[in-house]
């Protein structure tokens, strides 16, 4: 007879009916997942568990790996091994798609460096708006309204920007606030050592665990981060490079 199944426990949420995890309980569970292409394998096997709530921070390689598997855990890309299950649901990546945003990662959300800000924040107002309505430019207050809770107390970035002039925390941030906008449960955010100043990836992942007290949040760092408050769970992910260069990986780490 085969063992019983981990039951996910579930809360109703009024406002749309939508049932989810608990905080602390199951959302996603991976089983021996791995994703190959027609040229050759990508990653995998991998098997994690993300908890619902606070920060998940995968620690493992860069790389198009583990870019890869930040697809698959947001409903992007659709796993060629194994099975995931998530929101409660075995193998559905648009359940999964739906119910996820992607920020930070740049196969997904790169933006185009000569756009000014104001252009972004008008065109995802737009988006978020229905199709009858007419949307005039953006304004401060748009600005206020989809950045401040990424931000917090750092200052927002000029209307008139350039894209490509922002600082590189800045930058970062704003591009989660915009993939942001819809506030799903689930938000996965490329890597915070993507950030070339120690301090500012310290910043940004400060900012990721405020955004965890609402969310469920997934990044990935090579070296892991230390656990504290809002730091759901730090797991350790293999199979993140091709087998060749997993010898090199792991000496350069250890050196």
């Amino acid at each position: 007879m085969s063992e019983p199944t981990e039951e996910i426990a579930t809360e109703r949420i009024a406002t749309n009916e939508e049932v989810l995890p608990r905080r602390g309980d199951v959302l996603i569970r991976a089983s021996s997942i791995g994703v190959d292409a027609s040229w050759g394998h990508i990653y995998g096997p991998v098997d994690l568990t993300v908890r619902s709530g606070g920060v998940t921070v995968l620690k493992g390689a860069g790389g198009r790996g583990r870019t890869a598997l930040l697809l698959t855990l947001a409903g992007r890309m659709k796993p060629t091994t194994g099975r995931l299950e998530a929101f409660g649901r075995p193998d559905a990546p648009h359940h999964l798609f739906d119910r996820a945003a992607i920020a930070h990662i740049d196969e997904v959300d790169g933006i185009g460096q000569t756009i000014r800000v104001h252009d972004i924040i008008t065109e995802q107002v737009r988006w978020a708006s229905k199709w009858y309505r007419w949307v005039p430019q953006s304004t401060e207050a748009d600005l206020e309204r989809i950045c401040r809770p990424v931000f917090g107390d750092y200052s927002l970035p000029p209307m008139e920007a350039m894209v490509e002039e922002l600082p590189e925390l800045t930058g970062a941030l704003f591009r989660i606030a915009v993939a942001n906008i819809r506030k799903p449960p689930l938000i996965v955010i490329g890597g915070v050592d993507k950030l070339a100043s120690v301090a500012g990836a310290g910043r940004l992942l400060e900012r990721l665990v405020a955004l965890g007290t609402e969310q469920t949040v997934i990044t990935a760092d090579v070296n892991g981060v230390p656990l504290g408050e809002g730091i759901t769970d730090v797991i350790e992910v293999p199979n993140l490079t091709d087998d060749a260069f997993t010898v090199l990986e792991r000496e350069a780490l250890d050196r």
